[in-house]
């Protein structure tokens, strides 16, 4: 394991020094533990070139009940027009061009939203509406801060509960599962891999976060109505999220319902499906990739036997949010990548541990 981690740690020291990750342990964490988390940061670091440094608390203790992991972000509002402005200031790949000159390029943007108090089709309706009116909820975003640091929005330090000090993201593990601390030669078949689920935990820190979440929890029967400006929570992931309904209107998709949604740098061009809530939509948070389609490492489960990796997809989404990325692989490593996710798939359906 230590001479795993020195590799990566040398590749990604030589590659780019950035960005660094500065990690806090709480009490308990083993050296293992570290060790896995040194290693998951490494396989980022590897793959994005932005100068920022991302500080980050973890743990490894009880949990409880089916979660292998949890993340919390350290977020802060953003004008939407500020966040466009560094996007387009940020841009350093064709992709990013794609991506920027398809955003709305006045103050707001326009969102299908649905469950609100003041939709037309009466208050808290399911029936989607575009609302597009320049509200509060059109002009205002809610960005990660380890993705705002990467795109040189100004950051106000925090501490989030559980953190140690000031930091920009809060994971936990659930040391009540049995972990793969090295999956280099394969997951153990009663394992799940260590490596792989704190990566996918530090890829919510870096921005892989919806706020589709926050109106799939604050609808009737379980809270709200609420109004539709209310809901200043947009994240960057979110401006590339699309259903057919809302493509045809030239808005983004923020409804919480269990339309098909799906990642698109243009609106049009049809990519990963995502994930569409917990309550109202399939199950799964929107803040990852569709289930049991392996689409990436930021799917919302896990099993075990499983190494999880990191694929062009979650490479692609993260490009769009902002980060700069390192040279993507030859198209035929990624094939390679997808054939092996083919035969997890083939091996792995009956994945059910979340990850959050």
């Amino acid at each position: 394991m230590r001479a795993l981690l020195a590799s990566l740690l040398l590749f990604a020291s030589t590659a780019s020094a950035n960005p660094v990750f500065n990690f806090t342990f709480t009490p308990g964490t083993s050296l293992q533990a570290q060790q896995g988390f040194q290693a998951a940061a490494a396989r980022w670091s590897s793959l994005l070139t932005d100068n920022v440094t991302i500080n980050l608390t973890v743990g490894f203790n009880s949990l409880g009940g089916g979660i292998l992991g949890q993340a919390a972000s350290a977020s802060d509002f953003h004008t939407y027009a500020s966040v466009r402005n560094a996007l387009a200031a940020d841009a350093t790949s064709a992709s990013d061009a794609t991506a920027v000159a398809h955003l709305p390029t006045g103050p707001s943007f326009g969102v299908l939203i649905n469950r609100t108090a003041d939709n037309p089709h009466g208050a808290g309706s399911a029936t989607p509406y575009v609302d597009n009116n320049g509200g509060d909820n059109n002009q205002v975003m809610y960005i990660a801060n380890a993705q705002a640091k990467a795109i040189g929005l100004a950051v106000a330090p925090q501490t989030l509960n559980g953190c140690i000090g000031q930091c920009d993201g809060f994971i936990q593990f659930n040391s009540d599962f049995n972990f793969d601390f090295d999956a280099s030669n394969g997951t153990a078949a009663n394992a799940f891999d260590f490596v792989g689920v704190a990566a996918h935990e530090i890829g919510h820190v870096l921005g892989f976060i919806s706020g589709v979440d926050i109106l799939d929890f604050n609808a009737p029967p379980y809270n709200g109505p609420f109004q539709a400006d209310e809901f200043m929570f947009v994240s960057t992931l979110d401006l590339f999220r699309y259903s057919s309904e809302s493509a045809a209107q030239g808005v983004i998709d923020w409804t919480a319902d269990t339309r098909s949604k799906y990642f698109s740098l243009d609106g049009t061009t049809v990519g990963p499906e995502f994930s569409t809530g917990t309550l109202f939509g399939d199950g799964r948070q929107a803040s990852h990739w569709k289930d049991d389609l392996f689409i990436g490492l930021m799917d919302p489960t896990a099993g075990m036997g499983e190494t999880l990796h990191i694929t062009g997809n979650d490479v692609l989404a993260m490009d769009a949010i902002g980060w700069d990325v390192a040279p993507i692989p030859e198209p035929s490593g990624w094939a390679m990548l997808g054939a092996g996710l083919l035969l997890i798939a083939a091996r792995q359906r009956g994945r059910t541990n979340k990850l959050s």
